[in-house]
């Protein structure tokens, strides 16, 4: 697929996924969903890639305004909703569970850990993906809100069940129910970001961390830790902790728990193997 309003980047292990309209403020769009996903899928099934980063155009000044208004306008003439996607788009992370198989809902299914690089203003569509990756570093002084109250929208694609998740269901509320301007300050003080940096720090602190989970912790750790975080969300405690004694006989077989230890021991860096298996 040629890439329009996207762009990637892999370096290092760590693959870069740039949300890119600038004229627009990096405004999402049919076609970028596709290209995104598109690129999303690369990035999952590419074995040289540990880590994703999604970010925002710097020219575009913002992460992601949120849906373009072209798209919206085009929603009130229709009279209905359309995503502007065709079928034949890319499914990263379908297939792993049943809950995951929905739109956004499959960053849960990836194999590779995906932090959200907020360098700007993170609207309606901009605030829910930022919400599905796994973590989230923003800069300060960078807006947020739902911005879906204003238009007569539900709160959406799932943000009404991961926010009370990831920042409890006080401080959803808030932002659902008001669609109001929060600032990445508020975002920290609530809970919605693991980071908070200068403008001109974000990305160094991205991939710092990025390259600390790359050469801390074994891919298929990383993998599996991150399908039980998710999955744990649709199920009884005690059956967490049987799928977690299945999956330790599982995985202390595989070459990278051996090199693991041996590296601890060695007191140096593991070499790890693809993850898989």
């Amino acid at each position: 697929m040629e890439l329009k309003t996207v762009k990637y980047e892999l370096k290092d292990g760590i693959a870069t996924i740039t949300l890119s309209r600038p004229h627009r403020r990096n405004a999402w769009t049919g076609r970028m969903h596709m290209e995104y996903r598109h690129v999303l899928e690369k990035a999952d099934k590419d074995g040289g890639v540990r880590v994703i980063v999604v970010t925002g155009d710097p020219e575009g000044k913002a992460f992601c305004a949120g849906a373009d208004t072209a798209a919206l306008e085009g929603h009130s003439e229709k009279g209905k909703y359309d995503a502007g996607t065709t079928s034949d788009i890319a499914k990263p992370g379908f297939g792993v569970r049943e809950e995951f198989d929905a739109t956004f809902a499959y960053h849960f299914g990836l194999t590779k850990p995906v932090i959200a690089a907020i360098n700007g203003a993170a609207a309606g569509i901009g605030l829910v993906l930022a919400a599905y990756a796994d973590l989230r570093f923003a800069a300060r002084g960078a807006k947020f809100t739902a911005a879906h109250g204003r238009f007569n929208f539900p709160a959406e694609f799932g943000l009404s069940w991961v926010l009370p998740r990831i920042m409890g269901l006080g401080h959803a509320n808030d932002i659902l129910l008001s669609s109001r301007v929060f600032t990445a300050e508020e975002a920290k003080e609530m809970g919605l970001l693991n980071r908070l940096c200068a403008p001109e720090e974000l990305m160094d602190a991205v991939y710092d961390y990025a390259r600390a989970l790359a050469a801390g912790v074994a891919p298929g750790s990383l993998r599996e830790t991150k399908w039980q975080i998710y999955g744990d969300q649709h199920r009884p405690a005690a059956e967490a902790v049987r799928a977690s004694e299945a999956l330790l006989e599982a995985m202390v077989t595989h070459p990278d728990y051996k090199e693991g230890i041996k590296a601890w021991m060695e007191k140096r860096p593991a070499a790890w193997k693809s993850g898989k298996g």
